[in-house]
């Protein structure tokens, strides 16, 4: 029996000894190598580490040092000068489920070709880690990462976990192109819903804060986000900028605060934004609101051609439309004004009082086809109830007819500007008129226009303006039908008699000034030559008495003999 025991002892040190060896071997290069050949040939991953440390004072706890790990052939996984395990009991029944990880001093690439993640622990943590994600939903890069996830439960496709607290800082950070700095992020995962209770980070020159949540359908809602001081060059148009946006299932905005933000794209800009948006949600190309609000106000607007100086907008969203309480800005040296509201309920715009004062405007060169294209299917209609033009300068700079009018004044109500989309004069009365205008190279003085339009006709009843030597004055009538047959009646009285030469009438037989008198009809359609259809009678009389009586038909004049 003694020899027994005494065999037993000796087997028991020697396994000790063997233990101990094995211990002391493995902390050293030669047996990290062999560690990790044996892994990376028997699994299906790549495992490679310098030395493995281990200390009596921290028992449960071995630092592999210069880690790289990953699935075969594919890119690694994780780079890290330390990983830190912290072992428990638990690894009697789970040995891939740790207390705690650290990884410190590395990056950790995730997309969807490197390896999914064997381990488990009740926490993860990262010290000075970087982070990147590219071609994945969120192209994300961050480095010097610290903070922790409890638990981490990877699963394929999920590097966090379905179930999880999360709280991270970085010193920088780019999520789909846009760079910040100093971010920091707390909040838990709960399956597909993300909760972030807190957001903060330094981004564009300015800071960021708030809170927001992502459902399990992808739609998201931001309870409070606020962006100050936000210094922001884009190389995307307006439409790509807000792209992301438009993406989503929807979008919920409890709280948006935006204070002295400067952004800038290809077309776009805007300076010294301060914005307050409250209680919208957007859905694809739509929105909607219960008690919702918007509150803008910025020293500077452009948007392609159009350039807003001081614009301020205050507007009340309702499952009816939006109230627009005001909307002022300065544009093109003048001032706009107006308040109204757009109505669901036949994507309607009706301006209670817009006002129009000290314009100094060109219209663009394109203006014609602008008018003709149908405008987005949200404004099928634009009315003006009220309406008054104070002092305005409007020039036409196309070579085959151009004109200008110098302080135009007006008034009218009820002018409805746009009818399934289209633009024209649809309803509604208007008076116009100007101290001088040029028409193609003719100067006139007070010019002035009344009209009146009905879903069948325009009607204009006075026309008139004051020539160098005389007056014109004239009545027409447009149809608003497809054809838009225009017929006019114009009288001269005391004119010169080629007036009418600059406008496509040919020239007179007879010169010098007079009296003419003009009936004329013709088809004012888009894309379609005017001269052909054109008929009409222009009769002439100089001072001298001398009389001639033209006729035109089908674009083409001819002369009666001239009277003595």
């Amino acid at each position: 029996m003694k020899f027994i025991g005494k065999l037993l002892l000796f087997v028991l040190i020697a396994i000790l000894i063997a233990i101990l060896a094995l211990y002391f071997l493995i902390q050293t290069r030669w047996g990290a190598a062999q560690v990790s050949s044996w892994i990376t040939v028997n699994t299906d991953y790549e495992l490679n580490f310098d030395l493995m440390d281990h200390r009596f004072s921290s028992p449960s706890h071995l630092v592999l040092r210069n880690v790289t790990f990953g699935r075969d052939g594919k890119p690694a996984t994780l780079v890290a000068k330390t990983v830190d395990i912290g072992l428990s009991s638990r690894q009697v029944t789970e040995p891939m489920h740790m207390d705690t990880i650290t990884l410190a001093d590395g990056t950790l690439n995730l997309s969807s070709q490197t390896a999914p993640l064997p381990f488990r622990a009740d926490r993860l943590q990262l010290n000075n880690m970087a982070f990147n994600s590219p071609n994945t939903g969120w192209d994300l890069s961050a480095q010097k990462v610290t903070g922790g996830v409890t638990p981490w439960q990877p699963e394929a496709g999920n590097v966090l976990g379905k179930k999880a607290h999360i709280q991270m800082s970085a010193g920088s950070l780019t999520l789909n192109g846009v760079p910040a700095s100093n971010v920091l992020i707390q909040g838990t995962l709960n399956g597909n819903e993300v909760t972030l209770d807190t957001i903060g980070a330094d981004m564009a020159r300015g800071a960021l804060t708030g809170t927001a949540r992502r459902n399990a359908d992808g739609s998201w809602v931001i309870d409070t986000l606020r962006l100050t001081d936000i210094r922001l060059q884009s190389d995307k148009t307006l439409a790509e900028f807000f792209a992301p946006v438009t993406t989503l299932p929807s979008l919920k905005i409890g709280r948006l605060e935006v204070t002295d933000a400067r952004l800038q794209g290809p077309d776009w800009a805007v300076t010294d934004l301060d914005l307050s948006l409250r209680g919208l949600t957007l859905s694809q190309d739509d929105w909607q609101s219960e008690e919702g609000r918007l509150s803008m106000n910025a020293s500077e607007f452009i948007y392609g051609s159009l350039h807003l100086f001081d614009p301020i907008i205050n507007a009340e969203f309702s499952p009816q439309g939006i109230a627009l309480r005001q909307f002022t800005s300065r544009w093109e040296g003048g001032m706009v004004r107006t308040s109204g509201n757009w109505l669901r309920n036949g994507k309607a715009l009706v301006l209670d009082d817009a006002a129009i004062a000290g314009l100094e405007y060109t219209l663009p060169e394109n203006w014609k086809s602008l008018w003709l294209e149908p405008l987005p299917a949200w404004l099928q209609s634009v009315t003006l109830k009220k309406f008054g033009l104070s002092r305005n300068l409007v020039i036409d700079i196309d070579p085959a007819f151009p004109w200008q009018i110098t302080a135009l004044d007006g008034y009218g109500g009820g002018l409805q500007l746009v009818k399934n989309r289209q633009w024209g004069i649809w309803g509604g009365g208007a008076k116009l008129n100007g101290a001088a205008a040029t028409f193609n190279r003719v100067d006139v003085r007070r010019p002035s226009m009344t009209l009146n339009a009905n879903a069948s006709t325009v009607n204009i009843t006075e026309l008139s303006a004051f020539t160098e030597k005389g007056i014109l004055e004239a009545t027409a009538t447009v149809s608003q039908l497809p054809q838009r047959q225009t017929t006019v009646s114009l009288t001269g009285r005391g004119v010169p008699l080629n007036v009418l030469e600059q406008w496509g009438w040919p020239p007179l037989p007879v010169s010098g000034d007079g009296n003419i008198q003009l009936t004329a009809s013709g088809s004012v359609q888009a894309k379609t030559p005017l001269k052909p259809t054109v008929n009409g009678k222009l009769s002439a009389v100089n001072m001298n008495k001398q009389q001639v009586t033209q006729t035109m038909t089908g674009g083409v004049v001819s002369t009666a003999p001239a009277a003595q």
